[in-house]
C-alpha cells in the first residue's frame, strides 16, 4: 500500500517507516500536518497513519480535513494518551482505528492487512456497482421502434420517482430486464432490489414470504425470520406475476401499500417498512377483476403508473439490431451476419415467445453457424411459417387478410427453401409453376 506516516518524533517516524518498507509498503514520511495536506492530491495514499499530538495542526483536525479533502483514504491514529474519549472523538470523526503507543510492529501490520481486505471489498463493490449500472442503463432495452422510444419517455419519467409502477407485457418481452432498469436508474439504486416469482410460491407460504413470521407462528417455524418487505426496506420490490397472488393475501398487501408497515406472521405488532413497489403481469388485470379474481381496490393502488411492453410483433423492425446484439453476445469472435432476405423472413414470423424467444434462435444459430452468412434456407422451418399470434388467437379476425397473409407466409418459405428456385417452389407446394408466379407477382415476391 502507499502509505503517509506523520509523527513529529524523528526516531519513532523512521523505524516505524523502515519496518513497513521492509514488509513491501510504500511509505512517505512527514514530520508535521500541513505537508500531508499540500502531497495528498499529488501522491495519492491510500493509508494515512498519523500521531495526534503535534505542534501546529494536530492529528485529529488532520482527519476532518482529509475526510473533507479525499474521503476515500483511510486514516488511522496514533496516541501515547490513549483513552476512551480520544478514541470515539477520532472514530466519529471517521478514522477506521487507532494505536496505542508503544505498539509492535505485528500490531500496524495486522491493521495495514485489515484496512487492505476493506479497500478490496470496497473497489469490489464499486466495479460491481459499474457494472450493474452499465447492464441496466436505459440502453440496455435494446430497440429503436416508435413503440420502444415512447415506452422509454415514460420510464424516465418515472424511474427517479418513488411512484408504483405496473409493467404488462407478454411472456419473454424483458418485463424484468425493465424493472431493472427502473430500479437503477432511481434514488434508490444503491439499496436493496428483492425480486419476488409470485408464480412459484405455495399458498402456503406467500404470506410467510412476504411479511415474514414470527417464532412458533406454525408449525416448522422453529426461528424467526424477515419477509421480502422488510429485506427491500429503503429499496424496491419486484413483484412478478402479481396475479398469482392468492386473493385472501391480496388484503393484506393492500393494506401493505396504504399504511406502509407489515406484521409477520403470528405477531401483533406492526414493523414500519419503505418501499417502493414494481410488479409485472402477462394479463389484462382489469380482466381478472371483472372475473373476480383480483381485488379492484388492489388493482387501482399498483396502476398508478402503468408502463406496456409492446410484443415483438409489433416492432418487428428492431429484430435487426437484437439480432445483432444477440449473436455478438454468443459469438463475439465469430458473430453471424444475416443477408436482408433472411431478415425479411424472421420479420414475417410472429415470435410467440418474443424477444427471448429471439434470443434462443440467435444461440442455436451461432453454435450451428459460426461465423456464417445467414440465407433463407438456413432458417429452421418452425420459423419460416408466418405465425399470427401468442397461440391464443389470430390478431385479425378477418379471414380474407389472415389467408393472404397465410399464403404470401408460405410462397416466401417455399422460395427460401428452394433456394430461390421458382420450380423446385411450385413443387414443394403442390400447384403449377404459372399458379406460382401470378401469386408471387400478387404479393410483390421477387
Amino acid at each position: 500500500m502507499k502509505i503517509f506516516l506523520v509523527d513529529d518524533e524523528r526516531i519513532l517516524r523512521v523505524s516505524l517507516a523502515d519496518e513497513l518498507r521492509d514488509a513491501g509498503h510504500s511509505v512517505h514520511e512527514f514530520a508535521e500536518a500541513s505537508g500531508v495536506l499540500r502531497s495528498l492530491s499529488k501522491e495519492n495514499p491510500e493509508l494515512v497513519i498519523t500521531d495526534i499530538r503535534m505542534p501546529g495542526m494536530d492529528g485529529l483536525e488532520l482527519l476532518e480535513k482529509i475526510r473533507q479533502v479525499s474521503p476515500g483514504i483511510t486514516v488511522v491514529v496514533m496516541t501515547a494518551w490513549a483513552s476512551v474519549d480520544t478514541a470515539i472523538r477520532a472514530l466519529k470523526l471517521g478514522a477506521y482505528d487507532y494505536l496505542s503507543k508503544p505498539f509492535r510492529i505485528e500490531e500496524v501490520l495486522y491493521l495495514i492487512n485489515r484496512v487492505n481486505e476493506l479497500r478490496n471489498i470496497r473497489q469490489d463493490n464499486q466495479r460491481l456497482q459499474e457494472q450493474i449500472s452499465h447492464q441496466y442503463n436505459f440502453s440496455s432495452f435494446t430497440g429503436e421502434s416508435e413503440p420502444v422510444r415512447q415506452m422509454f419517455e415514460l420510464i424516465k419519467s418515472v424511474a427517479d420517482t418513488g411512484a408504483s409502477v405496473l409493467i404488462t407485457g407478454e411472456t419473454g418481452t424483458g418485463k424484468e430486464l425493465l424493472a431493472n432498469i427502473i430500479h437503477y436508474n432511481s434514488n434508490r439504486h444503491k439499496k436493496a432490489f428483492v425480486k419476488v416469482s409470485c408464480a412459484i410460491l405455495a399458498k402456503e407460504v406467500f404470506e410467510s414470504e412476504l411479511f415474514g413470521h414470527v417464532k412458533g407462528a406454525f408449525t416448522g417455524a422453529e426461528k424467526e425470520r424477515r419477509g421480502r418487505f422488510q429485506m427491500a426496506d429503503t429499496g424496491t420490490i419486484y413483484l412478478d406475476d402479481v396475479d398469482d397472488i392468492p386473493l385472501d393475501l391480496q388484503v393484506k398487501l393492500l393494506r401493505v401499500l396504504q399504511e406502509k408497515e407489515i406484521e409477520p406472521v403470528g405477531s401483533s405488532q406492526a414493523i414500519p417498512v419503505d418501499v417502493r413497489l414494481i410488479c409485472s403481469t402477462k394479463y389484462d388485470l382489469r380482466e381478472l377483476v371483472s372475473r373476480g379474481t383480483f381485488r379492484d381496490d388492489l388493482y387501482y393502488r399498483l396502476n398508478v403508473f402503468p408502463v406496456h411492453i409492446p410484443p415483438l410483433r409489433e416492432r418487428a423492425g428492431d429484430i435487426p439490431i437484437l439480432l445483432e446484439r444477440f449473436v455478438n453476445e454468443f459469438s463475439p469472435a465469430r458473430p453471424l451476419r444475416f443477408d436482408p432476405e433472411a431478415i425479411e423472413v424472421l420479420q414475417n414470423y410472429s415470435w410467440p415467445g418474443n424477444v427471448r424467444e429471439l434470443r434462443n434462435f440467435a444461440e442455436r444459430m451461432s453454435l450451428t453457424f459460426p461465423g456464417k452468412l445467414i440465407c433463407p434456407e438456413d432458417i429452421p422451418s418452425e420459423y419460416l411459417l408466418p405465425t399470427e399470434t401468442d397461440g391464443t388467437a389470430p390478431s385479425s379476425w378477418d379471414i380474407e387478410k389472415v389467408l393472404e397473409k397465410t399464403e404470401a407466409g408460405l410462397l416466401k418459405a417455399a422460395l427460401a427453401r428452394a433456394s430461390g428456385n421458382k420450380s423446385k417452389a411450385a413443387r414443394l407446394l403442390n400447384i403449377p409453376l404459372s399458379t406460382f408466379r401470378t401469386k408471387a407477382e400478387k404479393h410483390g415476391i421477387h
